[in-house]
């Protein structure tokens, strides 16, 4: 991989790192569906210019209702279960069981498109299911900053499962789209799914915004995560695609973690375990191997 393309690689981790950092000090002041609402409608706008060039606005025409719906999938629940698990458990944890989205993702193929993943890319789907299971039960009794708790807690229970919801509906969302939509031009996929996403959050949002107007601050945050971790790092993601392919790309899932993780203990004074590591080091040698990355040699 060249120099130039290792760097755009490192930078869109950095991005998606940084969302779990953005959700958390925006949803803190408004809420879980709001911040989903502004995020997805910041990042609609900042991407609207694409439909300028033809190739685009036409391909996103051909076929609006299906792009729009993979908005709710990919874009809309996601960041809204995502919202919610960030304020029950550190954003470290968060962007771990993000990078779950690859095994999912296998999951969801192998049921819905009969797409067998074979021997390895199965061993992998298993490791990867032991690793957040083992995830699940041993942070069930952590609080937002990581700190281990004496009893069972039942929010950060729920925060994983909808971290966990989110990674299952990406994958929904990717078969799809591989299904559905595979002559889709990337870009309109980019613009019209966050369309939809926003179609799709905006009563929600009017119907949870906070009753007290945030501060300066959480709207900075949410609008750092809509220009930089979604419209900015959509377009990275699409530049690194069309540099190495989609397989290649779809690795920056392993770096994700590392950035959430830094992020949350600089910024938030998190703290980091080595359960958390373990864990997630089972996480990724599962993905790893489901995304067909290792391979008996």
């Amino acid at each position: 991989m060249p120099l130039s393309v290792i760097g755009q690689f490192v930078l869109l981790a950095s991005l998606w790192g940084s969302s779990f950092l953005f959700m958390s000090l925006g949803a803190v002041e408004f809420g879980p569906v709001a911040t989903a609402g502004m995020r997805v409608g910041l990042a609609m706008v900042f991407l609207l210019p694409f439909l300028l060039r033809p190739a685009v606005r036409f391909s996103l025409m051909a076929s609006p209702r299906p792009i729009l719906f993979v908005g709710l999938l990919n874009s809309a629940l996601p960041f809204v279960f995502f919202g919610y698990a960030v304020l029950h458990i550190p954003t470290g944890l968060t962007g771990i069981i993000n990078a779950t989205a690859p095994l999912t993702g296998a999951f969801v193929a192998w049921l819905w498109l009969k797409e067998s993943p074979g021997f390895w890319r199965s061993i992998g789907l298993a490791i990867g299911f032991v690793g957040v299971s083992l995830l699940v039960l041993g942070k069930s009794g952590v609080d937002a900053s990581g700190q281990v708790t004496t009893a069972f807690n039942a929010s950060a229970f729920l925060a994983m499962a909808a971290g966990l919801g989110a990674t299952l509906c990406y994958g929904i969302a990717a078969s799809f789209t591989r299904k559905k939509l595979g002559h889709v031009h990337p870009q309109a996929m980019a613009v019209g799914s966050h369309i939809g996403a926003s179609i799709a959050l905006v009563v929600p949002t009017i119907l949870f915004w906070p009753s007290v107007w945030p501060s300066q601050q959480a709207w900075t945050a949410i609008g750092a995560v809509a220009l930089l971790s979604s419209a900015i790092a959509y377009i990275l993601f699409f530049r690194i695609i069309a540099q190495v392919g989609p397989s290649k790309a779809l690795t920056v899932t392993f770096l994700v973690p590392v950035f959430a993780l830094l992020y949350g203990a600089v910024f938030l004074n998190e703290v980091i375990t080595a359960w958390m590591l373990m864990c997630g080091a089972v996480i990724l040698m599962g993905t790893a191997l489901s995304m067909g990355l290792v391979r008996k040699s």
